[in-house]
């Protein structure tokens, strides 16, 4: 049986990630490949590397850790960091083998979206807007979120509208989210 679960990691046609306190123990091929990464290169490495920026690493760590106390479970899509520094729309999906502590142990898949979701030239602010409005956040809630005011997340929804040329919010998610207009 372990061999047989050596193999479905190895060849899982999804990135699969073994981490320990948010430090990358085990990853198999699709995920290196998906990072631009060989394998053996992020054994050790904090899964930090990968983000856009250390706020949004320590961001989502702390929305992820609450949704995983007590269920051990989490899920949701954001934009991650290649090697080069390109930038890509990812689901990420979590299981915590200790859902007390849940970043002690933790199982993870990650799934390139980008072919379904475009990603324009944003700033931080606006990459961290645009995914709460993806998950289907109001305005107040992304500004509680973030600690911003909601006239703020107003300015940067505008912003998106333009850059995305949407007419209106549901426009406005709709090519967030991918869903043909």
């Amino acid at each position: 049986m372990e061999e047989l679960a050596a193999l479905a990691f190895e060849h899982a046609p999804i990135g699969l990630v073994y981490s320990e306190d948010r430090t990358i123990r085990k990853c198999n091929p699709r995920f290196a490949a998906m990072f631009e990464y060989d394998t053996g290169a992020l054994t050790g490495v904090s899964l930090s590397v990968l983000y856009p920026s250390s706020e949004e690493f320590l961001r989502i760590g702390k929305i992820g850790v609450s949704k995983m106390l007590g269920g051990g479970t989490y899920q949701d899509e954001r934009i991650m960091r290649r090697k080069s520094g390109t930038l890509f729309w990812c689901r990420v999906r979590g299981q915590s083998l200790d859902p007390d502590h849940p970043f002690a142990k933790a199982v993870w898949s990650f799934a390139d979206i980008s072919e379904d979701r475009p990603l324009a030239d944003m700033s931080v602010r606006e990459r961290q807007v645009a995914t709460m409005l993806a998950e289907g956040l109001t305005s107040k809630e992304i500004a509680r979120a973030l600690d911003i005011s909601h006239r703020t997340v107003e300015v940067h929804r505008s912003r998106l509208m333009k850059k995305f040329n949407a007419r209106n919010s549901l426009e406005l998610i709709a090519h967030i989210a991918g869903v043909p207009v």
